[in-house]
């Protein structure tokens, strides 16, 4: 099998102690879900490409269709799947030897499918690329670790800890508290090693069983592949141990939601970080780059906030920004430049939930600070002290975020125009399905009171 000289080190490894049994064709549709089809490996190793209805893009989270097919109608044919070999990993929960390897999407002449999501964010990197700019990312994933609920009409609440207690809340960085799950973390860890990816720490937040685990900086692409696998590999664990992992950006009532924080810095070709001037200083780029995040991200929180939970973390003094200022070292504000050394001067996007997809999150943030850039926009004056005192910026809700969304041109250039056609009709499509559904809220208040 002459592909497996062509695959990671980690993949190689693990099939020392494996025989390969299957190969996961994967590809993340517009929630970030793996879709795919699985092949016994001897199948695998005679073919070059496999098919999937473009259809899967057209999904929303619920398993209903927008009405995205375009004018040929809904036909559903086939799109050409190409295995990219650096992604190939073991998924090591498996009984029998499997790889997960990620594809991208053509169409039947060899055209980049323009909905496909790790499409649209190398569509962005290469226009980073075209600058003579390299854009490099640190994700901050955060997740809870929760009972299992098999009723969706229960409220969600946290994991029971080894000690027998639920896991407690407002015990932000406490070794305890991360003790508590210390047989899930150790899968996790195991499972990352085995699959290759590098973790840079896990911490307890401020939620009961909330953690967040902290990735190297590096590749948008190779990092978002890697939070597209961490998200199945987390919730495998956490199987493992009868509990579940839930990447809602806000399960629990009256705990903090959860985020997926995205540090940002650009180099050029001699690998120089363009945040910093040859004395140390910080230069135009850094300042258009926050500019172009002020000016552009009301219009992309339909895709980093993308479903009607998501607003249910912009609240104000409960742990997510609620406006679009920027400070140092200020956790209060939306963009924050964190205390670095020059050469590692970079910007940290606070606003994304991690219910988001994090190719089309990455994709987003990246393009705001590009046309930052492009266009030279300068940010407002820095914000000094408390941002929860500053005035809300954030979009009060998905119906409100996706006419802002429609309505900016200039991202839809960015990130593809056919990306924003289907995205805009799907996530409506989307909302008016859970128009539908009545809330407990609502029976409780409006059914004897109206």
């Amino acid at each position: 099998m002459s592909w497996m000289d062509k695959i990671p080190e980690a993949a190689r490894a693990y099939l020392e102690t494996k025989r390969l049994d299957e190969v996961e064709c994967v590809i993340a549709d517009l929630p970030g879900i793996a879709r795919g089809k699985a092949v016994p490996a001897a199948k695998w190793d005679k073919q070059q490409q496999f098919h999937l209805p473009n259809s899967i893009f057209f999904q929303t989270i619920t398993g209903d269709w927008g009405e995205a097919a375009g004018e040929g109608g809904f036909t559903e044919p086939d799109m050409i799947l190409r295995p990219d070999l650096d992604t190939a990993s073991a998924a090591p929960w498996a009984a029998d030897g499997t790889l997960q390897v990620i594809h991208d999407a053509y169409d039947q002449k060899g055209v980049p499918i323009g909905c496909s999501p790790r499409n649209v964010l190398k569509r962005v990197v290469a226009l980073y690329e075209a600058e003579g700019w390299t854009p490099v990312v640190a994700p901050e994933m955060e997740f809870y670790l929760v009972g299992r609920n098999v009723d969706p009409a229960k409220p969600i609440e946290p994991m029971m800890g080894r000690t027998g207690r639920p896991a407690a809340a407002r015990q932000a960085y406490s070794m305890t508290a991360v003790d508590e799950y210390g047989p899930v973390i150790d899968d996790i860890y195991e499972f990352a090693e085995i699959q290759g990816i590098e973790i840079d720490g896990i911490t307890q937040e401020g939620g009961a069983g909330q953690l967040e685990i902290n990735l190297r900086h590096g590749d948008p692409v190779k990092l978002a592949d890697e939070i597209f696998y961490f998200k199945r590999l987390i919730r495998e664990a956490a199987l493992k141990h009868d509990c579940f992992a839930t990447f809602m950006a806000k399960p629990i009532e009256g705990e903090p939601g959860s985020a997926m924080h995205v540090h940002h810095s650009v180099t050029d070709k001699r690998g120089h970080n363009i945040f910093t001037g040859p004395q140390g200083g910080e230069t135009d780029d850094f300042f258009h780059f926050i500019g172009g995040l002020q000016e552009y991200l009301p219009s992309v929180i339909a895709v980093i906030a993308p479903y009607v939970n998501s607003y249910r973390r912009y609240v104000r003094d409960h742990a997510a920004p609620i406006n679009l200022e920027w400070g140092r070292d200020n956790r209060t504000t939306g963009l924050r430049v964190p205390v670095a050394p020059p050469a590692a001067r970079r910007v940290e996007n606070r606003l994304a939930g991690m219910d988001c997809n994090p190719y089309l999150c990455i994709a987003a943030s990246l393009a705001c600070g590009y046309l930052g850039m492009k266009r030279e926009i300068w940010p407002d004056k820095r914000y000094r002290g408390d941002a929860y005192e500053a005035e809300d910026e954030i979009p009060q809700g998905l119906y409100a975020a996706l006419d802002l969304f429609d309505a900016n041109a200039d991202m839809h250039t960015v990130l593809g125009p056919e990306f924003a056609r289907v995205y805009s009709i799907v996530k409506r499509a989307e909302y008016n399905e859970f128009l539908q559904v009545i809330s407990p809220w609502e029976r409780e208040h409006l059914l004897l009171n109206v």
